[in-house]
């Protein structure tokens, strides 16, 4: 299951660490997600790279959920957490835990350096606080609160943990240094008053931890080795440091790494919930969204995620990864895996009008040419055929090589046609494409050696299975869709073309049962997907995964095509 390969700076260092005999050579990894959303492509990379050191070290991996903030957290995200990090291969076996089964190990602490006059209580405001603390080259302000006796702070912490004072009115601080260069260590919050119900807490507390003062705690409660982090919890660290020495507990390592966010999509929780709600999308599974979930629904695999993982690596500098990167590594693993399948997406009809009406074919179709073991399929052949809109042409443009008037096209696995004239309604739209075919050559191909130059798929119109495909874009135009002018919204940058839904498709027979969740190539034209809500045996939804190679030039960037 695992890909990641040990070459990265992360490796390096455990590597030092287990040569030195720290942590008893342990590793033992995790992944502590906010349930306040769903996950996106960032979050897969971090799961994959920490369940992947687990894995390559013979350690273990555990999933914490994060859950200090009750306003924004709901059990259907932790629901679906728990689900996409099983699915991106994260074997957390029993280690499910969740930061609020910590709250009274982390209130007692928390009252340990109250009792040692190293944190207090604090009536300024959250502005307050904020103005406080000053800015970078210049020393903060103590608060006037800061010097209460260790007797009053005990008394009113133990009177907000019990509930006498509303939201916001006072808050537990460390007792630091308001003149420390680093904005972290100036005197930080650690507890604010919060009268919200908990999804797992109910009503036992409120006052919660702020993350500052809860992320150390829990690796140490958990005897974490190696706490991987993104580079915005570098400065983070001698606060974390600061905890966990003045407590005297267990202290794991932290390393940062860059992110690497993934070009024409956005990350930001916030955005992506507002999309979301404000119903650009049609949920949180959207396949046109950077969720795993809608990765999932789109079609993408676990490896091909965990493909594209290895392929940009990890770093300490931030950068953004091209999409075309992702979609080349699903490219790849589809290519070999997925099955062929005949499929016409925007149809018009072709008559064959020296083929018997009342006879029907069974041509031999190779399943998969990457896979000899797949096979072939029988597939129905007949008078009537559908074949797509974009392969006829009555004028052609030059090295246009599928079908127009009086030039002959091979039908892929079936016979040479020619085109011979064409039918249309009053207003002068195509409504049949009339040919010939040549009986002699069956299987495609002509006996006496002429070359045909184009190759078109189709299918049986008396067999065909009509079906919902759903062609999904990018939802963004911008390679950064945030790169907005001052006072311009990042939703501007979204492409209004990025769903394209074709009710009237053609299907081969054979997926008229196709299972809910299958994968297909649709020959020439893309890796397709059985949509796992919507798609039902005998009413088949398909939403394309990926194309069977780089479009992205006509959104914004070129960029090579998938080899």
């Amino acid at each position: 299951m695992e890909t990641t390969a040990k070459t990265n700076f992360i490796y390096e260092l455990i590597d030092k660490d287990n040569e030195s005999g720290r942590f008893e050579r342990r590793v033992h990894t995790r992944f502590p997600p906010e349930p306040n959303g769903y996950l996106h492509i960032g979050h897969a990379t971090s799961i994959i790279l920490n369940s992947g050191i687990a894995r390559a070290y013979n350690g273990k991996f555990n999933l914490r959920f994060d859950d200090t903030n009750p306003s924004k957290e709901e059990q259907e995200y932790v629901d679906s957490i728990i689900d996409d990090v099983k699915w991106l291969g994260g074997d957390f076996e029993d280690r499910l835990f969740f930061a609020s089964d910590y709250f009274q190990q982390m209130y007692d602490w928390a009252m340990q350096l109250v009792k040692a006059g190293k944190a207090f209580v604090c009536d300024l405001s959250a502005e307050e606080v904020r103005q406080h603390r000053g800015i970078p080259g210049e020393p903060g302000k103590d608060s006037p609160f800061r010097n209460r006796s260790v007797e009053e702070n005990v008394d009113l912490f133990t009177r907000m943990k019990n509930g006498e004072f509303p939201d916001g009115s006072r808050t537990l601080r460390a007792k630091i240094n308001m003149a420390h260069p680093n904005l972290n260590m100036r005197d930080p919050v650690m507890y604010r008053i919060l009268h919200a119900e908990h999804h797992r807490q109910g009503n036992k507390w409120c006052i919660y931890p702020m993350y500052d003062w809860a992320h150390g705690l829990e690796d140490s409660i958990e005897r974490i080795t190696h706490s991987i982090c993104t580079l915005e919890f570098e400065d983070h660290r001698p606060l974390y440091d600061w905890f966990i020495d003045q407590l005297g507990i267990y202290h794991p390592q932290q390393i940062e790494f860059a992110r690497r966010t993934l070009g024409n999509t956005i990350t930001s929780k916030r955005k992506l919930l507002e999309l979301v709600k404000e119903k650009y999308v049609e949920g949180w599974d959207d396949p046109r969204m950077p969720t795993v979930s809608g990765f999932r629904r789109r079609g993408y695999t676990a490896s091909a995620l965990r493909a594209f993982c290895d392929e940009i690596g990890i770093s300490k500098v931030p950068g953004i990864s091209d999409i075309w990167v992702l979609e080349n590594a699903l490219r790849n693993e589809l290519n070999k895996t997925a099955p062929r399948a005949l499929a016409v997406l925007k149809p018009v009809k072709v008559v064959l009008d020296n083929y018997p009406a009342d006879k029907t074919e069974e041509m031999d179709v190779v399943n998969n040419p990457e896979d000899p073991a797949a096979g072939t399929r029988k597939v129905p052949f007949s008078r009537e055929l559908y074949i797509e809109a974009d392969d006829f042409k009555e004028v052609p443009p030059k090295k246009f090589f599928r079908m127009t008037p009086g030039v002959e096209v091979r039908l892929r696995a079936a016979y040479i046609v020619k085109c011979e004239s064409v039918a249309k309604d009053a207003a002068g739209n195509i409504t049949e494409v009339h040919c010939t075919y040549d009986p002699a050559t069956r299987g495609g191909d002509a006996p006496d050696g002429r070359k045909i130059k184009g190759t078109i798929h189709w299918v049986s119109a008396r067999h065909a299975v009509p079906a919902t495909v759903r062609l999904y874009d990018a939802l963004f135009t911008k390679r950064n869709p945030d790169d907005v002018e001052e006072g311009r919204d990042y939703k501007e940058n979204m492409n209004r073309n990025s769903l394209e839904v074709l009710e009237r498709a053609m299907l081969e027979p054979s997926l008229k049962a196709a299972a809910a969740g299958s994968r297909f190539q649709f020959e020439r034209l893309g890796y397709f997907f059985a949509d796992p809500k919507d798609s039902k045996p005998g009413a088949p939804v398909f939403n394309r995964t990926v194309t069977l190679k780089d479009t992205w030039a006509k959104i914004e960037q070129k960029a090579p095509e998938a080899k």
